[in-house]
């Protein structure tokens, strides 16, 4: 104790004597339900004094304790945040060294710490779906919704691991549930649209494909997401289609084809649904009205197949010879000239106009195939194993091989939309490589 404290004590001390013998008086004291006492005023100050420290220390005492528990606690909780925090951090490492074992262990500890931690089961969710553990990726998705129920990130995990099941129609449930909290989350309206894909419900995608457009911002996606819609309605049409529903077919056709008149499959699916209602000569207008337009040998190719069916081959050949003259160094317009001569069984003019071609400096694998098939009629067996032959039906179509101009993906038969990169319209015939060269491109 310092010299002033002591100091103050005794003046302390010292005023309380010149109190005592200044009064001595006694004071009568009654205590409810009890006897009466007298005691000496001072006595009484001094107890008065006594009892108010003696609260006040309580108080202090009592104030002092919760501040030590609440310390404890806090220390303790903080603690406790640094070990979780550690092992997250240690479970996330071990994710993107795609050490699950590892990651799952830390996530475990987390829990163990702290149940509620919607990270935690979230992450470890994600461990189990990795594994196609479904049913126990849901356990821990559901946790977390249960802890925090308007959580965004919950309802797409949820949705994620019943889309990889295949169970659709639930997942849809949850898609929808995130844009009635928000009808303009493009990551959900984007999850939709892939899960209608799946299953074929064009008419809807058309709608939910415009909604998007709305949503989208920069240029370039805008355009990417117009030939996409695009390609829904030409979907729903080649559904039509397949369905006999060729009114419904026709319109939709109709609408790519005023959107876009140079979307190929479109016109061959207008020509198709013109064919099945007896419209042939409408049919064979429209393609040859394409093929001006475009000159697309893949609607030449359609072309030629339709008018041989309908007993016109004189029409095809006209439609090649005009062609021919206008572009003469074009070796693909005499490939299929040739390739009809062929068909038709002309063989000698099939042979001259083939051969031509080499005048041209330009050969396909396919020109070999036919040339060789023909020096076999022939009877030139040796001639006909230089140019590779392979037997075929002399009455077939040679079938060309197709690929797309986007990714290169190749393909025996014709399709409106690629397999490979999901575009439409993309494909071409694989003349000269073609497929090889975009295939490269791809890649690179």
């Amino acid at each position: 104790m310092g010299k002033l404290s002591i100091f103050i004590f005794v003046l302390f001390l010292a005023g309380l004597a010149v109190f005592a013998i200044y009064n001595q008086e006694v004071t009568t004291i009654k205590i409810p339900f009890s006897d009466v006492y007298e005691i000496p005023k001072f006595a009484l100050i001094l107890l008065s004094i006594v009892v108010g420290a003696l609260v006040m220390l309580i108080v202090f005492a009592i104030r002092d304790t919760k501040k030590f528990i609440d310390n404890w606690q806090y220390q303790k909780k903080q603690r406790q945040e640094i070990k979780v925090q550690e092992l997250y951090a240690k479970a996330l490492n071990a994710i993107l060294a795609l050490n699950e074992e590892a990651a799952r262990e830390s996530l475990e500890g987390i829990l163990a710490e702290e149940p509620d931690h919607i990270d935690a089961l979230l992450r470890l969710g994600d461990v189990y779906a990795a594994r196609e553990d479904f049913q126990k990726a849901a356990t821990y998705y559901q946790k977390a919704r249960v802890v925090a129920p308007q959580n965004l990130q919950t309802l797409f995990s949820l949705e994620s691991v019943l889309e990889k099941q295949g169970r659709w129609s639930e997942a849809l449930k949850y898609i929808e549930d995130i844009l009635d909290r928000d009808e303009n989350n493009l990551t959900a309206l984007y999850r939709k649209r892939g899960i209608l894909e799946k299953q074929g419900r064009w008419d809807e995608l058309v709608l939910l494909q415009k909604a998007i457009l709305k949503l989208i911002q920069i240029e370039k996606e805008k355009k990417e997401e117009q030939d996409r819609l695009l390609g829904y309605k030409y979907e729903y049409g080649r559904d039509s289609l397949e369905n006999n529903q060729l009114e419904k077919a026709r319109k939709a056709f109709k609408t790519v084809l005023r959107l876009d008149k140079d979307f190929i499959p479109a016109t061959l699916g207008l020509a198709e649904v013109m064919l099945r209602e007896g419209e042939s000569e409408e049919a064979v207008n429209l393609l040859e009205k394409a093929y001006e337009g475009t000159a697309s040998k893949i609607i030449l190719a359609r072309l030629e197949d339709l008018l041989i069916s309908l007993g016109e081959p004189g029409r095809l050949i006209s439609i090649y010879k005009s062609s021919i003259s206008r572009t003469p160094n074009d070796p693909v317009m005499r490939f299929f000239l040739g390739k009809v001569f062929y068909r038709l069984e002309m063989i000698d003019d099939a042979f001259e106009t083939l051969s031509e071609m080499e005048t041209l400096g330009i050969s396909y694998p396919e020109t070999h195939h036919l040339l060789g098939n023909i020096l076999l009629r022939r009877n030139q067996p040796e001639k006909a194993a230089k140019e590779y032959v392979r037997a075929i039906d002399a009455k077939k179509p040679i079938n060309l091989p197709y690929c797309c101009s986007a990714c290169g993906f190749s393909s025996d038969d014709w399709s409106g939309r690629c397999p490979g990169c999901r575009q439409w319209g993309t494909f071409l015939l694989n003349l000269d490589g073609t497929c090889a060269v975009m295939a490269s491109a791809a890649r690179v």
